[in-house]
């Protein structure tokens, strides 16, 4: 007991007595300064303990970090929040977390601020600032999620419908085209087919002519044969009767000749009658 008391005895005597009074004056002004309203001397101030007088309180630091943040000063007033965290003061820390989660909630790290505020609940559960804000930031990513899971889910449904339209549109498609191929091999079928029986056709017209042309030559054989026949059955009538009459075969040549052509003369007499004019001035016996 009595080193304990000699120890601080020891101490208070090597405090400088004008600097406890200039550290007190001067948390007194930035005390005084915070309150008002006015941060930009408030912050003034409290550097001044923090960074001349060595003085760096959890208390100073949490209201320099109040008062970088009252002024928009937002890494300045990260970065002495951060410097709080590890305080050994549970409700520094709890303050020192809503804070972070403040400022990230502001730049839209909605995630990090909702951890802040967690951090901060567990330091202090009786920070009811903290919870609200938790709470509500809690609250709004869960919706945000919901919100995203149905944007989700119909970008999905939206996405499956496109595909399945596609995947109709390109079946339809593959139809047609099955469709087009088979008219056109039917069509070509009935072209050649009918060009097959066209030529079926033409073959048996062929052949019936051919046919034909046989069977003629045929009647023609056999009546020439049969001419030839009655020819040669005639021939030795035909000598005999000229025998009979006593008329060589030349000497009946040259008579049939003469006949043939007084005939001839006889026609063409004829004909110059028939074409001479006739005289009107006599009768026509």
């Amino acid at each position: 007991m009595k080193l304990i008391v000699a120890t601080i005895l020891a101490i208070l005597i090597t405090i400088d007595p004008g600097k406890i009074g200039e550290v007190n004056s001067v948390k007194s002004a930035a005390r005084k300064a915070y309150v008002s309203g006015d941060y930009k001397k408030a912050i003034e101030k409290y550097r001044y303990l923090a960074d001349s007088l060595d003085v760096t309180e959890d208390e100073v630091m949490l209201n320099l970090a109040n008062s970088y943040f009252q002024t928009n000063d937002t890494a300045q007033a990260s970065n002495t929040y951060k410097s709080l965290i590890g305080s050994p003061k549970p409700a520094i820390r709890s303050k020192a977390q809503q804070q972070l989660g403040i400022l990230n909630y502001k730049q839209g790290k909605l995630d990090e601020a909702l951890n802040n505020f967690k951090q901060s609940i567990k330091a202090d559960a009786d920070n009811i600032d903290a919870r609200y804000n938790y709470e509500m930031l809690k609250k709004k990513l869960d919706e945000q999620e919901k919100k995203q899971q149905n944007q989700e889910n119909k970008d999905q449904q939206k996405k499956d419908q496109q595909n399945k339209e596609q995947k109709n549109e390109d079946q339809q498609k593959k139809d047609q085209q099955e469709k087009d191929q088979q008219k056109k091999d039917q069509e070509q079928k009935d072209k050649e087919q009918q060009k097959k029986e066209q030529q079926d056709k033409e073959q048996e017209s062929k052949e019936e002519k051919d046919k034909n042309e046989q069977a003629q030559e045929q009647q023609r054989k056999e009546q020439q044969e049969k001419e030839n026949k009655e020819k040669k059955e005639n021939a030795p009538q035909l000598s005999e009767k000229l025998e009979q009459m006593k008329i060589s075969e030349e000497k009946a040549k040259m008579i049939l000749e003469a006949m043939k052509n007084q005939e001839i003369q006889y026609l063409q007499q004829n004909k110059r009658k028939a074409t001479k004019s006739k005289d009107r001035t006599k009768p026509d016996w």
